[in-house]
């Protein structure tokens, strides 16, 4: 691998015949690739391959599986991640939370319904989730100290 000092840039080195080589910007993932895969089969070796660029074994064989299968529009990186809007918009997490604080003893349910009939669809689950992340879970078998101990001395009082 070589340096670039003019484009700061990272770059492979092809050796090619008669002193002619080939240099690959590190960055562009698809040459990168493209070029392991050539040097591997062809070359240089597999296991001097993915030394060289830095790949796994494993993953050296499933892009070449990919490009035996689709060429090199199979070894293009894709988008992670879900192609959907998250349905817990900061706007919806807001009135779940308001909500919450309105009524804390309210379900995931009777929320989930009251924001319905405020015009947001959101299902009892994201209603939860949302309750959980931000730690506003109720503690319904809890009650005050002051009525625990109340209770108590009741039951000392009435066994004596």
């Amino acid at each position: 691998m070589l340096f670039n000092l003019k484009f700061k840039t990272m770059e492979i080195l092809i050796k090619g015949i008669k002193e002619k080589d080939f240099i690959i910007d590190e960055n562009d993932s698809l040459s990168v690739k493209l070029s392991m895969l050539i040097e591997g089969h062809c070359t240089i070796g597999v296991h001097e391959a993915i030394k060289k660029y830095g790949y796994t074994e494993q993953r050296y064989y499933q892009l070449l599986d990919k490009y035996q299968k689709d060429g090199s529009q199979g070894l293009i990186d894709k988008k992670t991640g879900s192609d959907k809007k998250p349905v817990r918009t900061k706007e919806l997490v807001n009135q779940i939370i308001r909500l919450r604080f309105l009524d804390p003893f309210a379900g995931a349910e009777v929320l989930a319904q009251k924001l319905a009939q405020s015009g947001y669809k959101v299902s009892k689950r994201s209603v939860e989730r949302t309750i959980t992340e931000f730690g506003l879970k109720k503690n319904a078998c809890s009650e005050p100290k002051e009525r625990e101990e109340t209770k108590r001395n009741r039951n000392t009082n009435n066994k004596t």
